[in-house]
């Protein structure tokens, strides 16, 4: 780096302290303890949201201890009968890999195509099987903890989410749309639905408009650039170490461009630092923060170098995170009673291998007992005429999209946990409606249902002041302020999947409880699940079939509520299925067996008191049954149970040594087809722990 480089970045660090001490920002904020005053979410004075780019979950975290990764061991299977790890380009497959560059959090790993109808293209109406010929092969890159080690601490001192999706299955801008606005003006009104990056000028109300006139501070942090209105670039720059790399979506509103100065919209959205004129990056958030003008509600946004956006360096960010937690953590008092979230607008073209929740597109494809007309893109192309390269936008499902990394560092978040309930962005304006009561009547309906509000994630009643071991990001300092070529690594000729890190990490309670017991009538040829709702948040299903081909199929059910699903599965005499049900925190049941032996069945009741899960055993058929159950976890022998016609038992296992975890397998002498599998968590209101099967695989 040059002399005048060098002097230019420790200006923008704030300082040469910022580049000698980096990894005291994680240090000092896991250090102090949270301003405990009523022991519940009004302890929350500050929220901040710090959103990166483009991004997956398995492509930073796959590896990670005690998270859903690559050691998951419930996947689900694609329709070539292998598991969906095994993503083929037509003529070969190709795993999940490790690329081989050197130093790879600091590699300008190359950008992949992320627009609506490639990652639709990739989704494949579920049958997630196209990620190679909509992506390339990059696809299937990930980094591990010696890649990014400041984002793998992040994790370790705090909370991560390991089942948080983008909001649906495109870019950046109707991603960030959905941050700040609840939707992406899908509701046929104005000039939404917005489906890819546009930044046209839109009118709907967004939310800080809402805080704002429910009497609730807010603004946005952010470098100006050359301007954040200059010839409408609204913080685009040739110049990738300034700006706000257009991040700030807000500014996409016209209620916002054609704002004065004195004007709220004005003076919160459209100031920050300028750092043509010497500014360093955190200046006016740190002096907030030690002046006691930290907002109630406020967002950060990255200039592009250190977004994350391939191809920036993903260690480029590290370094930017630590300065956030840096300024924040200015003023102990403030940061004792502040909440940050850092999560990242979308996955670019990085796979992911959680199928994300999605509504029926029609009732051939599933049901739902929550509206979800407004959930739905009606006015595209086919998808047969996308494939032959039609132009448009295909007609399909908004989202969810993929997952992607969310890291929930606070006072009342920290200790290494994992929280697995289904969230996305719009989790985060309910987060804000929890503690503020500013509803946004823009989220849908199907998204309330399925998406959480991100409390789950904290821990109210406890302080803890404990310091983690930390990496320095004092490296990750750009020797330049140029652009870089682009690194695009070649997949290794024998593929395996990663080995994800040994291990649990403790695992925030969740409002699940949930059950899909399975049920088949001979004399119709029918396979019925009943998908029943016992919990306190909405859960969605996918069903995936290796017998019927016209599928899979998606379900939600709102708390207490049950819907069934049915399925024609042959004759007496020529009637094999195999199905699955997938849903939350590695819900999964899977049925098998032969029309022509049906009789035996099984229904899961979950006891969170006792810990402990119940299988009622029934034969329904008109001879006599033995019936076996296994135990994946080991904690008992295999047991059998001798079922006459329209018997019922009752198997019980306890899960105190597995943490409410269980996988049991039901199979039938009589019929070597049979297998009824039932596996997941059974949530007691305390705090357990990750599956201990994941990485054990």
């Amino acid at each position: 780096m040059s002399a005048l480089n060098r002097r230019r970045f420790i200006q923008l660090a704030g300082g040469t302290a910022a580049l000698t001490a980096m990894s005291s920002s994680i240090a000092r904020a896991a250090s102090i303890p949270a301003a405990r005053r009523t022991g519940t979410l009004k302890d929350v004075d500050h929220i901040v949201v710090l959103m990166q780019e483009n991004r997956s979950f398995d492509h930073y975290f796959g590896t990670l201890r005690g998270v859903r990764g690559y050691g998951d061991p419930k996947p689900v299977t694609l329709p070539s009968g292998k598991s969906v790890w095994y993503q083929s380009d037509g003529g070969k497959e190709i795993l999940p890999f490790h690329p081989d560059a050197k130093n790879l959090g600091l590699a300008f790993l190359e950008d992949l195509a992320h627009d609506w109808n490639t990652t639709h293209r990739a989704w494949n109406n579920g049958a997630y099987d196209k990620w190679i010929p909509a992506k390339g092969p990059t696809t299937m890159a990930h980094l591990d903890r010696g890649d990014i080690p400041f984002h793998y601490a992040l994790a370790d001192a705090f909370t991560i989410c390991d089942a948080y999706h983008c909001s649906l299955m495109s870019s950046t801008d109707p991603n960030r749309y959905y941050l700040w606005t609840g939707y992406t003006g899908n509701d046929g009104k104005g000039k939404g639905p917005v489906l890819d990056n546009a930044e046209a000028g839109y009118s709907w109300t967004t939310y800080p408009e809402r805080l704002e006139q429910g009497g609730i501070s807010w603004k946005i942090y952010q470098d100006v650039g050359t301007g954040l209105d200059a010839a409408g670039s609204w913080g685009w720059t040739n110049d990738a170490y300034i700006g706000n790399y257009g991040d700030n979506s807000l500014l996409y509103f016209d209620q916002y461009r054609d704002a004065k100065p004195g004007d709220p919209l004005y003076d919160k959205a459209r100031t920050g630092t300028d750092a043509t004129k010497g500014d360093g990056f955190f200046d006016v958030l740190k002096a907030d923060v030690k002046a006691g003008k930290l907002p109630q509600v406020s967002w950060v946004v990255a200039p592009e170098a250190f977004t994350e956006h391939p191809n920036w360096p993903a260690n480029y960010g590290a370094w930017y995170i630590s300065q956030v937690l840096d300024a924040l953590t200015a003023d102990p008092d403030v940061w004792a009673r502040t909440a940050l979230f850092i999560t990242f607008d979308e996955n670019d073209g990085f796979f992911d291998h959680v199928v994300p929740p999605a509504p029926p597109f029609s009732a051939v494809q599933g049901a739902s007992t929550v509206d979800v007309s407004d959930e739905l893109y009606t006015d595209g192309v086919s998808a047969a005429s996308l494939l032959a390269g039609g132009s448009g936008f295909l007609s399909s499902q908004y989202g969810l999209g993929p997952r992607v990394p969310m890291l929930v560092v606070s006072p009342w978040s920290k200790g290494g946990f994992v929280n697995s309930q289904v969230f996305d962005h719009t989790s985060v304006i309910r987060f804000m409606e929890e503690r503020f009561g500013v509803r946004e009547p823009n989220i849908s309906a199907w998204r309330r249902a399925v998406c959480g509000d991100l409390t789950s994630a904290f821990d109210f009643s406890r302080s803890d002041a404990s310091v983690p071991h930390l990496p320095a990001t004092g490296g990750y300092q750009p020797t330049d302020r140029n652009r870089h070529p682009d690194y695009v690594p070649t997949p290794p000729a024998d593929p395996a999947l990663p080995k994800q890190e040994r291990g649990t990490r403790p695992a925030r309670p969740l409002p699940y409880d949930l059950s899909a017991d399975a049920r088949v009538d001979r004399a119709k040829s029918t396979l019925a699940i009943e998908f029943a709702n016992h919990g306190r948040a909405g859960a969605n299903w996918q069903v995936r079939s290796g017998t019927d081909s016209s599928g899979p199929w998606t379900y939600t059910v709102e708390p207490h509520k049950s819907l069934t699903g049915s399925w024609t599965v042959g004759t007496a005499a020529d009637g094999d299925y195999a199905f699955s049900a997938h849903g939350p925190n590695g819900f999964l049941r899977e049925y098998k067996g032969s029309i022509a032996t049906a009789g035996p069945e099984l229904s899961t009741r979950h006891d969170g008191h006792g810990s402990r899960v119940e299988l009622v055993l029934t034969n329904h058929g008109s001879s006599t049954v033995q019936l076996t159950v296994t135990d994946a976890y080991g904690s008992d022998r295999p047991e059998s149970y001798r079922l006459r016609p329209g018997a019922s038992r009752v198997h019980t296992t306890a899960l105190n040594d597995t943490h409410g975890w269980y996988d049991l397998s039901v199979t039938s002498t009589e019929d070597p087809g049979f297998l009824r599998r039932t596996a997941g968590h059974v949530e007691t209101g305390r705090v357990s722990t990750s599956d201990p099967a994941i990485g054990a695989v």
